[in-house]
C-alpha cells in the first residue's frame, strides 16, 4: 500500500563551500537526511530502482543530489530541453513563490547530465522554456558518461548533483527566498519512459491512474531550516 499523506522535507542550510562532483558520500552531505523516491505511478516496472535525494540551500543557490541504484540505464539525449525524461532521468519540480504553489519549475536531468527546465504557470498550456544561457548557469555533475548507449542492463549506481542559482528563477516567477521558516511546495521524481524498463517513481504520492508528474496539487512540502 502506498502512503498518501503529503510528505515534508526539512532543507538544511549549507555551511561553507561545496564542490559539485556527484559524490554522494562527501562530507557536506553525510549529515543530511535523504528522502526516498519510491512511490510508483502507472504499471509497476519489473525492476524498481532504489532512488534517494538530498537537498541544501544557501543565500544564492539550491543544492540537490540524487543517487539511483538502477538497471536498464540509458541516456542518449544531449540537447538542452530535449526529451530527457525518455532516458533514465531524475527530476525536481518546485514552486518558489509561496503564494502561488500551483505554479512551478520542472528541472529534469538525465543520467548523462543533460537538463530540461521549464516554468509552468498552467500544465500543458502556459509554459516558458529556460534559455540555454540560463541552463548553462546550473552547475551539474554526473557519474556516468554524457551518453549511455547501449543500455546498461546489469546493476549500476549513478548520481546527479547540481547547484541551481536562485537568480535564474526571478525572470519567470516571484521567489520567496529560502530562509529559516520559508516553505515551498515540491516533488521529486525518477523516470525512464523509453528504456527497456519504463518506471515512474515519486516522493510525494500522486493520485492519478496514468503517469503524470505535472500535477502540482500533489506536491509535498519543503521546510527551509
Amino acid at each position: 500500500m502506498q502512503v498518501k499523506e503529503a510528505p515534508v522535507y526539512n532543507v538544511s542550510k549549507l555551511k561553507g563551500e561545496i564542490k559539485i562532483d556527484a559524490d554522494w558520500n562527501k562530507t557536506q552531505w553525510k549529515k543530511i537526511k535523504p528522502i526516498k523516491i519510491k512511490l510508483y505511478m502507472g504499471k509497476v516496472s519489473s525492476f524498481q530502482p532504489e532512488v534517494q535525494a538530498k537537498m541544501m540551500f544557501d543565500l544564492n543557490n539550491l543544492y540537490v543530489i540524487f543517487r539511483v541504484k538502477d538497471r536498464f540505464v540509458k541516456s542518449v539525449v544531449t540537447d538542452y530541453n530535449g526529451p530527457v525524461s525518455t532516458d533514465s532521468c531524475v527530476e525536481f519540480f518546485f514552486s518558489p513563490d509561496s503564494e502561488f504553489p500551483l505554479k512551478y519549475f520542472n528541472l529534469e536531468i538525465n543520467a548523462g547530465g543533460t537538463p530540461l527546465m521549464f516554468y509552468i504557470e498552467k500544465p500543458m498550456s502556459e509554459v516558458s522554456r529556460l534559455m540555454p544561457d540560463e541552463l548553462k548557469q546550473i552547475e551539474i555533475a554526473h557519474s556516468l558518461p554524457a551518453k549511455v548507449d547501449p543500455e546498461i542492463t546489469e546493476p549500476v549506481t549513478w548520481t546527479i548533483e547540481y547547484r541551481l542559482p536562485i537568480s535564474i528563477l526571478s525572470k519567470y516567477s516571484n521567489v520567496t527566498k529560502p530562509a529559516s521558516g520559508v516553505v515551498w511546495k515540491a516533488n521529486f521524481y525518477k523516470t525512464g519512459s523509453k528504456t527497456s524498463n519504463p518506471n515512474y517513481l515519486t516522493w510525494s504520492f500522486v493520485d492519478n491512474p496514468q503517469p503524470n508528474f505535472h500535477l502540482p496539487q500533489f506536491f509535498g512540502t519543503l521546510n527551509f531550516k
